[in-house]
């Protein structure tokens, strides 16, 4: 994660978790919290409040590589996409 604060790009955190490689990112409306998708086949939800990045927990349910997800404008459904052929 970098501080693009006054653009000085300093590194503020590296986020660990998946076991393959992250495919998609995206911030909740709100910009508390960032999902992240992987071909491990998971989606990942961290605290983004205050900058922690803690991970609050691990979502599970695709069969196949996870690579893309969007939150709905009012930040209540995260979405993501597979090569399983779903949406969950």
């Amino acid at each position: 994660i970098w501080d693009a604060k006054n653009r000085c790009y300093d590194k503020i955190r590296i986020l660990s978790g998946h076991s393959d490689r992250v495919s998609a990112l995206a911030h909740s409306p709100d910009g508390c919290v960032l999902a992240s998708v992987s071909l491990d086949k998971t989606v990942i939800i961290w605290d983004a409040k205050n900058r922690s990045y803690d991970k609050i927990r691990t979502l599970t349910g695709h069969s196949d590589s996870v690579l893309v997800l969007a939150y709905s404008p009012d930040g209540y459904v995260l979405a993501s996409g597979s090569l399983d052929k779903t949406v969950i």
